[in-house]
């Protein structure tokens, strides 16, 4: 093709291009996908494939820390874990007995991958359960893609994972956009009109909860006085001595403070400790046990999204026993949701046999799903519709958050 060619070429692309957008907007039409309005499908195949013979043991993938004691996967493992013991215990699959194989390490992006990889395609796991986060998930996402695996999340609540439009993820968690329009009416109403301060870390789940929140207030035609960020794993109060000092001079009537468990307890407790006696607001990393732990009285009175709470429901007290029986500790959101996670996903492989293809159509059909956590039910991408409520620390334990519990700050 010659230049002259190639220009008429490139100059009809770009005037039907302008013809196309003039089309749409003349229609009023959205030049957009929204995932949210067509559900994920798998048409590839797979589904044909016939049941293995001489099946000893159905393996599981964990994404994540198959060690009871780690401070942050310890207690979705133990959770995973008993659901397994539970289904062993009523058969398990046609008499073969259910296994987690457990996969990890500290840098998921690094050596995370060749662990994950290896158990994808060496283990050969009929589905995948993980991981503790919405960074570390991202990662497991793009790899049961191309491995035509299903995946199914406990806690990330990183509404990217699904808007992916990759049709083997399943997320159990509502994602942060359900998070924070609830987040948002409450602390709106807490400030009542006088200013307030958003302190976020700069780790991936906090970054994502955190613009949702601003867009949420945006649409309530809110905006904090001052939104001042902090790196993760906060050692000690000079890691974030300006942004407390910046928070005091503003004189807010509300602080909120997004970032993971730990960071999360810390700052609270240095705001409590400067003498901050308004109320406080988080992510749901304040509904993990180590918060409280961590945190101790200054948790007294912090408001965050409550994903769990073993007395909501007949089924989330009997886990709640259980679990405390077994462990010797209450289970909290993570654990909650790493038990149903594992037992949705061993009601799929009981349904659609030794398949992969045809489990991930089990996990798409079985919902609404009634778990310890309440309902399970999948919006198009994948994840839970479950609306959102707030919680609580009242007395050391946490608790539904309305307007009649008294707290900390005399609400």
């Amino acid at each position: 093709m010659d230049d002259r060619l190639f220009s008429r070429a490139g100059l009809l692309g770009c005037m039907a291009a302008a013809l196309g957008i003039l089309c749409v907007a003349a229609s009023g039409a959205e030049p957009f996908f929204r995932a949210r309005s067509v559900t994920a499908t798998y048409a590839g195949p797979g589904r044909d494939h016939p049941e293995p013979t001489g099946v000893t043991e159905v393996k599981i993938g964990w994404f994540g820390p198959g060690d009871p004691a780690d401070p942050v996967g310890g207690v979705l493992w133990s959770a995973a874990c008993l659901a397994v013991e539970e289904a062993n215990a009523a058969g398990g699959y046609r008499g073969v007995p259910f296994r987690l194989v457990p996969r990890w390490s500290e840098n998921p992006w690094g050596t995370g991958v060749s662990q994950l990889t290896h158990l994808v395609y060496q283990e050969k796991v009929w589905a995948l359960l993980g991981s503790v986060d919405g960074n570390s998930t991202h990662l497991a996402e793009q790899v049961v893609a191309k491995a035509r695996l299903a995946l199914v999340s406990p806690v990330s609540t990183d509404k990217t994972v699904n808007l992916a439009n990759v049709p083997w993820i399943f997320s159990l968690a509502p994602g942060d956009h359900q998070h924070a329009p609830v987040l948002a009416e409450a602390l709106l109403a807490a400030a009542r009109g006088r200013p307030f301060v958003v302190l976020s870390s700069t780790g991936h789940d906090a970054r994502m909860l955190t613009a949702e929140l601003l867009l949420a207030l945006r649409r309530r035609q809110a905006t904090p006085a001052l939104h001042l960020t902090f790196t993760p794993r906060i050692a000690g109060p000079a890691s974030v001595a300006l942004q407390l000092q910046r928070t005091a001079l503003a004189e807010p009537a509300v602080v909120v403070v997004i970032a993971g468990t730990s960071d999360s307890a810390d700052v609270v407790r240095l705001l409590r400790a400067q003498g901050f006696k308004g109320p406080i607001f988080g992510s749901a990393a304040m509904g993990r046990a180590p918060f409280g732990q961590r945190a101790g009285t200054a948790a007294e009175g912090v408001i965050f999204p409550l994903l769990f709470h073993p007395e909501g429901t007949s089924r989330g007290r009997r886990f709640g026993e259980h679990f405390e029986g077994r462990y010797g500790q209450r289970p909290d959101y993570a654990a909650a949701h790493a038990y149903d996670a594992t037992c949705l996903l061993i009601a799929a492989i009981r349904k659609a046999g030794l398949n992969r293809a045809r489990i991930r159509d089990a996990l798409r059909g079985l919902s609404p799903y009634e778990g310890v956590t309440g309902t399970i039910r999948w919006d198009p991408t994948g994840q839970n519709d479950r609306p959102v409520a707030l919680g609580t620390f009242c007395e050391g334990q946490v608790v539904r958050y309305s307007k009649n519990v008294r707290l900390a700050f005399g609400e």
